[in-house]
């Protein structure tokens, strides 16, 4: 870990995607003037580059949601770097997960702070924005990735929760080959689930019971919408 680490605070949509807007613009702060428009640094007219705003968006949701598939499929649109959250799982995580034991608050500290670690580290090497998955069940455990702007200048973070009902998520958790998350680690998650409130005005919710290509087209018109306000409605919609 690197010093960062803090602990947790105690319309209509085409399947169609739109195209991607050109790079975030740099926003232009005019130079003080006085009354009489004489700007006091004594030039013309000028204007100050300010930094450009950055993106950490997480796609969250309990296991079977498609928060990879939704995922990889904003990050490959956007040309962004993409995070697997399960990757960051040390290996006793993994381990008690694989036997069907539902991970603790304490499981999932380093981890949550490896993810927002592994989001920072991408901004700092220079790109615009990072998409990466992690459950993220839980309100304080949202407040754990919450902290990452407090590192970034112009940081905007934003979850993007997928939300279906636990038979359906159960069904294609069955379907799954090869994979540590098995069946029943479905229920236990639903038990400590904490759906996004109102107040958590960062989190898009997104309705996972439809076709996968619906819910990545609403997923990317959303995104785009977030990030560039001034982009105009698709005309065929």
């Amino acid at each position: 870990m690197n010093g960062r680490q803090g602990p947790p605070p105690a319309p209509n949509i085409s399947s169609t995607p739109r195209t991607i807007p050109a790079t975030p613009k740099i926003a232009l702060l005019p130079t003080p003037s006085l009354s009489n428009g004489v700007h006091t640094n004594g030039v013309t007219p000028n204007a100050v580059r300010m930094p450009e705003e950055r993106h950490i968006w997480l796609v969250t949701g309990p296991a079977g949601c498609g928060k990879s598939t939704v995922a990889k499929f904003l990050a490959d649109t956007l040309h962004w770097p993409y995070i697997e959250g399960d990757e960051y799982h040390p290996q006793a995580n993994v381990d008690k997960m694989s036997a069907g034991i539902p991970l603790t608050d304490a499981d999932r500290w380093d981890w949550l702070t490896a993810l927002r670690e592994a989001s920072i580290q991408q901004l700092d090497g220079g790109h615009p924005g990072v998409v990466l998955t992690c459950s993220a069940l839980k309100r304080k455990y949202r407040d754990v990735i919450r902290v990452a702007p407090y590192f970034i200048p112009n940081l905007r973070l934003h979850f993007i929760y997928l939300d279906a009902p636990e038979e359906l998520l159960l069904q294609r958790v069955l379907a799954r080959k090869n994979h540590y998350m098995g069946a029943n680690m479905v229920h236990s998650q639903f038990d400590i689930l904490e759906r996004p409130t109102k107040d958590e005005v960062d989190v898009l919710s997104v309705d996972v019971s439809r076709p996968a290509d619906v819910v990545m087209a609403e997923a990317l018109d959303r995104v785009l919408r977030t990030i560039s306000p001034e982009t105009e409605p698709d005309p065929r919609k």
